[in-house]
């Protein structure tokens, strides 16, 4: 993944300054240089790309489960509806929320 990332911003400046040798010295030599490296990127750096979504992949995969707050909350409101459905379900009046 830093080959790729290294290789992306190494071809960015190159092809940065090389629009800005060639008489482009405004705001837009960057600009053009980032959409140049761009679409080179996309072509010349196939393999290196394939490679940093494989090692994200499995970064992703390997990582252990997060628990949130969020979590928490779901699993709180998942209890509340589950237990209005069974009182009803047992002709019960509902239960408040707490």
């Amino acid at each position: 993944m830093l080959v790729y990332t290294a290789l992306r911003l190494l071809l960015f400046a190159l092809l940065t300054a090389l629009v800005w040798f060639v008489g482009m010295r405004s705001w837009l030599a960057p600009l053009a240089g980032v959409l140049l490296a761009w679409a080179l990127g996309y072509v010349l750096l196939g393999k290196q790309r394939t490679a940093a979504a494989a090692y994200v992949e499995r970064r992703s995969r390997d990582a252990a489960p997060r628990h949130t707050h969020a979590d928490d909350d779901a699993e709180h409101e998942d209890a509340v509806v589950d237990a209005a459905q069974a009182a009803a379900a047992d002709g019960e009046p509902e239960p408040r929320p707490s």
